[in-house]
């Protein structure tokens, strides 16, 4: 886009390009949406959608200006290789299909993503042939996708093999096998004779089974060889909802990859979630291939969005396809009904003789055209040396004739005389202006989710006070731009890794962890720290070079999402790698608390220490109360031993912690030892020690 831009002399700079990127796909993806919702419904159906897709709040918080996340691209190509897949199906083209294969090949070089189609397209295709509506076009659909993609995806140096040695991918491989399979037996009983059919049918089938057995003890063997059975964890905490919590915490631990509840449908999707049902009903009537793909899509999206909160961006697209789907249906039926009962025609006023016998007429005279020309001549007939002209029996043919001219009047009288089936005329406008209502009703939640909940940077929050005013808490920019005027350039940060692109990008500081730390034991390290005691927790950190320590808190102002909160995950992922980090010892009755009933290990860990230091002097009446656990804290007045406190913000969200020197940590009889020790020295000469290096 930079180099196309720079091409047609409009000078703008990558990081213009980065902003705009997304907003850019977002259009892509509701033309994308359009052109998949016309091939399944029509175009009444494509508009609907598209417009729908354009406004929905789960895709703009993916898509909005500034947002760098490659999600707003992967799902443009998530929805351009659906369309594509389908426009081959209705068509059957070898070029769409190779459009296709390159559509999946974007889809793999944008998002990890990309095994949903590999999956979700397989699944349909099994689909059809269990249903009986295999075809040439299904096969040219599907087999030249499996073949090109999967060559193409193993061109992506983060794939590479893994496109055919993964469990991911091998539903695709297997449905491959069943669908040339499937294509020979429709070939051997088109070519063959029903008693050879089935001898052939028999020998097919005995050899398909030892082959198929054969491929599975292959693919058993594979997936044995490796323990998690050939599958990756982002697939299998996706398959299995407790696979993460308890074999990969720090998956687990991310607020995007926690199950949703029902306010975040009703805030991502809003009233879609009550027109995919008639959606739903809609592409059953009738059923296709292609409205049969995007019910599957429906459901498959469905039960991933109830895995994860993330996934509920790939919901959102088939959301908008059946919701698009149900209100064109809708108002189409609606419209309809309105317009034919305008017709004067179609009216009470009776219809005349003269135009019910002209209509007769005319089926009749067109019938006489369908007869052939040869069924009202002679037949000649051979006797002896003469030939004699005898009538052609015409008994069948006029009996046919009849029996289809009485149908034929019978259609006409109906038309004529009877109204058609619609709904009446007042109930066809009270439900348009009712379709209208709900229509607004979206385009207002969704404008305001968009203006109040994805268009504000995270780092800046804001609140409405009761008179109406906003009161904006900038703690994050207050406590990064400390840290940048106040420190060393070359101090390190420790904080949890959800802070370290910020504290890298504004405090310009080198961090221990952050959100691409793929090393899991330098996260579990800080979990570690964190979890220890205070003396144990500066031990660590001397090791790791830190001079500043920061946690996020927001127990005076009511801030949820702070550090306090997120300790059982920072318990979890140490424990993963280190075993004397063990959650039930910051648990009492296996309920997290932060009160005076709170575990001693709880109450003496660095993260409890650094949150709650001062807490008490804070609040008003001085008694320590924590407005996100609602709560007085158990611990109030204790002094730090090796931190010290340098920096805490307005709000008291941020707090900035700096490791005091070794030399300040002798105490008692160490510390005595070493004055005497000082006094010794300090009796003898000291004699100048001579420098080895110097010539």
């Amino acid at each position: 886009m930079w180099w196309i831009a720079n091409a047609l002399n409009i000078p703008l700079s990558v990081e213009t390009v980065c902003v705009f990127t997304a907003p850019v796909f977002s259009a892509y993806a509701a033309w994308a949406t359009y052109f998949l919702t016309k091939e399944i419904k029509g175009t009444g159906a494509g508009l609907t959608a598209a417009a729908l897709i354009a406004m929905v709040p789960s895709y703009i918080s993916r898509s909005v200006a500034g947002s760098y996340d490659n999600e707003a691209v992967a799902i443009f190509a998530l929805i351009l290789t659906f369309y594509l897949y389908v426009k081959t199906l209705n068509t059957g083209s070898l070029f769409y299909t190779t459009l296709n294969a390159l559509a999946y090949f974007y889809m793999v070089c944008s998002w990890g993503g990309y095994t949903f189609i590999i999956n979700l397209i397989p699944m349909h295709v099994l689909l059809c042939i269990m249903t009986g509506r295999f075809s040439s076009r299904l096969y040219i659909a599907y087999a030249p996708l499996v073949i090109l993609g999967t060559i193409l995806a193993a061109l992506v140096p983060v794939v590479g093999f893994n496109a055919v040695m993964t469990s991911e991918h091998f539903a695709s491989f297997l449905v491959f096998v069943i669908l040339h399979v499937t294509a020979l037996v429709h070939y051997i009983k088109r070519i063959l004779t029903p008693k050879t059919y089935r001898m052939a049918l028999t020998m097919v089938l005995t050899i398909g089974t030892v082959g198929a057995l054969t491929l599975v003890a292959i693919l058993v063997a594979l997936v044995a060889a490796s323990p998690t059975k050939g599958w990756s964890g982002r697939s299998l905490s996706l398959l299995d909802p407790t696979y993460a919590s308890k074999y990969i915490p720090i998956i687990a631990s991310v607020s995007e990859h926690q199950p949703p509840t029902w306010p975040s449908y009703f805030m991502d999707i809003n009233i879609l979630a009550f027109l995919i049902p008639a959606g739903i009903i809609a592409c059953f009537s009738p059923l296709s291939d292609s409205s049969s793909f995007a019910v599957l899509y429906m459901v498959t999206s469905v039960y991933f969005s109830g895995v994860m909160v993330r996934l509920m961006l790939v919901l959102a697209p088939a959301a908008c396809i059946l919701a698009g789907i149900a209100l064109s249906e809708a108002f189409g039926t609606l419209t309809y009904s309105i317009k034919y009962q305008q017709i004067p025609t179609l009216s009470n006023e009776p219809v005349s003789e003269e135009k019910t016998t002209a209509l007769k007429s005319a089926i009749d005279s067109s019938f006489k055209s369908v007869v052939p020309k040869d069924s009202n001549k002679e037949k000649t007939k051979v006797e002896g040396d003469e030939k004699v002209k005898e009538p052609v029996k015409e008994k069948t043919s006029k009996r046919i004739r009849k029996k289809e001219k009485e149908i034929a009047e019978k259609h006409v009288e109906k038309q004529v005389e009877r109204k058609p089936l619609v709904l009446p005329l007042e109930a066809s406008a009270v439900g348009i202006v009712l379709l209208i209502l709900l229509g607004s009703f979206y385009v207002i939640h969704c404008v305001w989710a968009a203006a109040e909940a994805y268009s504000a940077p995270s780092i800046v929050l804001s609140s409405q006070m009761s008179d109406g005013s906003v009161h904006v808490f900038d703690d994050f920019r207050e406590a990064y731009a400390w840290l940048r005027h106040n420190t060393d350039e070359n101090d390190k940060v420790a904080s949890w890794w959800d802070y370290g692109y910020q504290t890298t990008a504004m405090a310009n500081r080198t961090v221990i962890v952050d959100n691409n730390t793929w090393n899991n034991t330098h996260i579990a390290t800080v979990g570690m720290a964190m979890s220890s005691p205070e003396k144990e927790a500066w031990e660590i950190y001397q090791s790791l070079d830190v001079k500043y320590v920061f946690v996020i808190f927001g127990g005076l102002v009511g801030y949820p999402s702070d550090d306090i909160n997120k300790f059982l995950w920072m318990v979890r992922i140490g424990g993963g790698v280190f075993p004397h980090i063990r959650e039930p010892d910051y648990l009492r009755d296996n309920q997290y608390r932060i009160d005076s009933m709170a575990t001693p290990t709880m109450l003496n860990s660095l993260m409890y220490r650094l949150s709650y230091y001062r807490f008490a002097e804070a609040t008003m009446d001085g008694n320590g109360y924590d407005r996100v656990r609602r709560t007085e804290i158990g611990k109030k007045h204790f002094k730090l031993a090796y931190f010290e406190e340098v920096f805490t913000t307005q709000h008291w969200m941020v707090r900035i912690y700096k490791l005091k020197p070794s030399k300040n940590r002798q105490r008692g009889k160490n510390k005595r030892k070493t004055k005497a020790v000082s006094k010794k020295i300090t009796q003898k000469p000291i004699k100048s020690l001579k420098n080895p290096w110097s010539s």
